[in-house]
């Protein structure tokens, strides 16, 4: 299962980079962000101190942020800030009696995530909320109607082939029960995310011969 996001990612990264103007790239690389959506929800749920894993989640996404501009998007936050704002609403909506009264919180958070220039924006939110509380089928119809609002919202045609890894969880749960019994040292899961987009900004560089300017006001949406 880490692999197969990693390898995903990897390839949506270099085909975003060296081959924008092909999309089979992107279309491969929409299965890897619903896997790490699944794997925040079961790190929330198996996680013995979430103050550490939220703690491990800020430093990831701190060191990655100039390799993500850099190698990505001059003035947008990297895809862990939208993955630790998440985890951080999830363990506030565990706090309360019922999911459901969290709803005014879900809504500040998806129209703040908005606001900001996180990837993803409040797609990522809403996608980790229905790993963590949709079950079987419903899980798959969610993920569809989510991708369907955002096909009409934003235009995100390839995002409808994210729905693959969600349609393996549910349809042969066998083997995605298998994947997940196949995991990485740790270390290397958690820094993959910064030391690809290190290597790639690198690649960039020396494939361009130009240096990306970080828009710092556009980070902050001044």
């Amino acid at each position: 299962m880490q692999i197969m996001a990693m390898l995903t990612m990897l390839i949506d990264h270099i085909g975003y980079i060296f081959f924008p103007g092909e999309l089979g790239w992107r279309y491969i690389g929409r299965i890897a962000f619903p896997i790490y959506c699944y794997a925040l929800v079961q790190g929330h749920i198996h996680t013995s101190s979430k103050p550490r894993y939220l703690w491990r989640l800020l430093l990831i996404a701190v060191i990655a942020q100039v390799p993500y501009n850099l190698a990505l998007d001059p003035g947008g936050l990297n895809v862990v800030f939208t993955l630790l704002l998440s985890a951080i609403v999830l363990v506030v909506l565990d706090k309360l009696p019922n999911p459901w009264l969290g709803a005014p919180i879900v809504i500040a958070v998806c129209v703040f995530m908005e606001y900001l220039p996180m990837d993803y924006n409040a797609y990522g939110l809403l996608l980790v909320l229905i790993f963590r509380y949709a079950r079987s089928y419903w899980l798959v119809l969610a993920h569809f109607l989510l991708n369907e609002f955002y096909l009409f919202y934003n235009g995100w045609l390839v995002q409808m082939v994210s729905i693959v890894p969600t349609l393996l969880i549910v349809i042969i749960p066998v083997f995605w029960t298998y994947l997940e019994r196949r995991r990485l040292p740790r270390w290397v899961w958690w820094s993959f995310y910064p030391a690809h987009l290190a290597c790639l900004a690198a690649v960039k560089f020396l494939v361009f011969k130009e240096w990306v300017h970080i828009d710092w006001r556009s980070l902050i949406n001044l």
